[in-house]
């Protein structure tokens, strides 16, 4: 049974291949001072309380060319950080680029100084300097860090963050594996970023011609129902702890052990939908958090956020490790096997599905999955291009859906148990059962052909600071009147997810909103000084999409 699965070249699966080859001969995984030929290092995972970080251009060949990435002690990716929960951390960061770095502590809470965001909470790191982070570490679970200065979270500076609990674990398992998701490109992301305001759909190879639009609805609205991801599979080559799909990454078993795999989207713009045919996932944590368990055979992680989950493979026999892109243009992909050079079939990609109404009308669509169906509303009217936001917005939905229990486009009936946010329930409730004093409503918003992103039609800088008063409870009311799915990250507070009748549902630091869908969470204002808040994908956060909080 061939390995290569239909939809991907042979060309595209084999350079994976070659780049896993070069890099254990070639040494281009060393700093550039070390480039004797050598095996790839072992990613590194640093435990104790006190650490030298150094950033470094570092050479690597990811597709079979070489190229230079943004990485941690040259190591990509990685090194892993190990702490524990009721320590205090010191992290010295020597920027040895030409340009300013930094590091934020992706659902950490911390003192504002030490969350790592230039110009909000600390001035940056300049070439040659060392800053000092130090905080006390508060909590436990799956996270990960990354850059928050340009690009260079796309180039590399990324990877897994774990905190061991202060006592017992309650999570019991045998073993445990990270698997930290990722997207590569040999294009800058400059380049990138330039070629998606000429043109959004740049990368975008299953755009529909103007013969398969039906009943010309899609063009009459602007909109294009195969507008899933901005960056493709014709750009990216997607990874598993740094490693292209052929290189197959390898966790170990022994048959009946519960394994806990610590899932992390730690991409720059890649939603992926996860399975490993044969074992069920039972969902243990999300994004840090322990939750009721819930088994399901398939989840979708948007970009930064996280799943702990418990597999039990009782076979003498390895198992594939899938993560589909959300526009089926390819995939990550790693192996669980009892013995170090198995593998297992890799599976079809799914097909690639359009946006349908329920995407365009929300509320409004007939049939809705989940609630709010029941009516049939003219098309036109449910989705319409804006004046109230200005020329920055395309289009907005008049009825948003409620509903949590969608598992999104792609995922929707296709024969397999999938999570969704209804499904979750972070134990011990939420941190703070008051009920909030206000909401604070923000509509998501783009415009396309000039591939411009933000809150309520205003982009970076131009939306004024969202104030909480310290201590306050508030709502977070967030409306997308986009086609796209949104990862929204709000810094240093935890963002507490409700259901339509505001129930507590789960915590989270990374709140995923799909086309024409409103969501609701709590946030309690403890956290002072200015805080980000923006889409976590890469390209929409550069774009516009992003906001300043302040707390005082």
């Amino acid at each position: 049974m061939s390995l290569i699965p239909p939809g991907l070249s042979r060309r595209r699966f084999v350079t994976g291949l070659a780049a896993s080859g070069a890099l254990a001969s070639s040494g281009l995984l060393a700093p550039r001072h070390a480039r004797a030929a050598r095996p790839a290092p072992t990613p590194t995972v640093l435990t104790g309380t006190e650490f030298n970080l150094d950033v470094v251009e570092t050479p690597v060949n990811i597709t079979g060319r070489p190229r230079i990435a943004t990485c941690v002690n040259g190591q990509f990716a990685g090194p892993t950080l190990r702490w524990r929960e009721g320590t205090e951390v010191t992290l010295h960061v020597t920027n040895r680029l030409k340009v300013d770095t930094s590091i934020h502590w992706h659902g950490l809470i911390l003192p504002v100084g030490m969350d790592g965001v230039p110009g909000l909470s600390f001035p940056g790191i300049r070439p040659g300097e060392t800053f000092t982070y130090r905080f006390p570490v508060r909590q436990s679970g799956t996270y990960w860090y990354h850059a928050h200065s340009g690009f260079q979270e796309q180039t590399g500076l990324a990877a897994p963050l774990i905190i061991d609990p202060a006592g017992p674990d309650p999570i019991e398992a045998d073993r445990e594996h990270v698997i930290f998701l990722g997207d590569w490109s040999d294009t800058p992301p400059a380049t990138i970023q330039a070629r998606l305001k000429k043109m959004s759909h740049y990368y975008n190879h299953g755009k529909p011609t103007l013969g398969n639009l039906p009943d010309g609805m899609w063009a009459t609205m602007r909109m294009d129902p195969s507008d899933l991801a901005d960056v493709s599979g014709a750009a990216y080559t997607y990874l598993v702890n740094g490693q292209p799909p052929a290189a197959n990454w390898t966790g170990l078993f022994r048959p009946g052990e519960t394994v806990r795999l610590r899932l992390i989207n730690g991409s720059a713009s890649t939603i992926f939908d996860l399975r490993i045919p044969g074992l069920t996932l039972t969902v243990v944590a999300a994004d840090g958090q322990p939750v009721a368990p819930v088994a399901v055979d398939e989840l979708r992680l948007n970009v930064a956020e996280i799943y702990d989950v418990l597999v039990r493979p009782a076979d003498d026999r390895a198992y594939t490790l899938f993560a589909q892109s959300i526009d089926r243009s390819g995939f990550a992909r790693a192996t669980l096997a009892p013995r170090a050079g198995m593998s297992a079939a890799v599976p079809a990609m799914d097909p690639r599905v359009r946006l349908d109404m329920i995407d365009m009308m929300g509320a409004m669509s007939h049939g809705a999955h989940g609630g709010h169906a029941g009516h049939r509303a003219p098309p036109l009217p449910a989705r319409h291009a804006s004046s109230e936001f200005g020329p920055s917005v395309d289009m907005r939905v008049d009825s948003p859906r409620d509903n949590l229990d969608d598992p999104g486009i792609g995922l929707r009936d296709n024969g397999r148990r999938v999570l969704t946010y209804a499904d979750l329930r972070t134990l011990g409730g939420p941190l703070d059962a008051r009920a909030p004093a206000r909401d604070i409503e923000l509509h998501l918003t783009g415009n396309m052909e000039r591939y411009v992103w933000g809150f309520d039609g205003l982009a970076y800088p131009e939306g004024k600071p969202i104030h909480l008063t310290y201590g306050e409870r508030v709502r977070f009311v967030l409306v997308n009147d986009t086609m796209m799915t949104h990862p929204i990250h709000l810094h240093g507070m935890w963002s507490e997810l409700e259901d339509p009748r505001g129930r507590f549902l789960v915590r989270k630091h990374t709140v995923s909103v799909q086309p024409a869908q409103r969501v609701r969470f709590g946030v309690t204002a403890d956290a002072p000084g200015r805080w980000a808040f923006h889409c976590h994908l890469l390209y929409h956060m550069a774009g516009g999409m992003f906001r300043e909080v302040i707390v005082a």
